[in-house]
């Protein structure tokens, strides 16, 4: 009597989002980003992309990329599927987000990606380089900001559009505060708070 094959379950496509940004510092707004992207996208993980320079802000200065790397590490620490990748942070120079999609995509065949954008990135998404390689490759998740870049009626778009409380913080406004020694406490986690302070990031010189 011949043996019946057993059949191999399918395996499970993984659903993966890509969080990027300067992180100038990483703040309570972007953990809450990240955790609304997770839940309604069902998504196993997000992984966070420190840039090492953004195009679209490449005559700004940033805070050095290790120490950026640094307080992302710290402000996902304990946060099970909260992960962060240095990839453009190695890779240096200019940051182009469609190098980072087919590079994640190549180590992760067997993945269903997301990119995590906010809505005043995605009026001028298709100034991106390659944005339809991105395409091709990711959907995009789409969550509302408080600016007026973000007030475009983009609804219309197949993109996924991120819901829920998000709160109107900035990084650049952070560093304002620090620099006038105004308390940023619950503002940012506690761990990038001390790293901040220890390292004197965005005090006076």
């Amino acid at each position: 009597m011949a043996l019946s094959k057993k059949r191999e379950p399918k395996r499970k496509v993984a659903r993966i989002g890509l969080f990027g940004g300067t992180f100038d510092p990483p703040h309570i707004g972007h953990l809450i980003i990240a955790q609304q992207a997770l839940a309604q996208l069902k998504l196993d993980r997000v992984i966070f992309v420190p840039a090492s320079t953004p195009p679209h802000k490449r005559k700004k200065a940033f805070t050095k990329p290790v120490d950026r790397l640094k307080m992302v590490r710290l402000a996902v620490r304990g946060a099970g599927q909260f992960r962060v990748t240095d990839i453009e942070i190695r890779r240096k120079g200019v940051s182009y987000t469609v190098d980072t999609v087919k590079e994640i995509h190549r180590r992760n065949k067997k993945t269903e990606l997301f990119l995590i954008i906010g809505s005043d990135n995605f009026a001028e998404f298709q100034s991106w380089k390659s944005y339809d390689e991105i395409l091709k490759l990711a959907k995009l998740a789409v969550y509302a900001r408080f600016d007026k870049e973000g007030k475009h009626d983009l609804r219309k778009r197949q993109v996924h559009w991120l819901q829920g409380i998000l709160l109107d913080i900035s990084s650049s406004e952070i560093r304002n505060a620090v620099r006038r020694n105004q308390s940023v406490r619950h503002l940012l986690p506690a761990a990038v708070e001390r790293y901040i302070e220890s390292h004197k990031l965005y005090h006076r010189v």
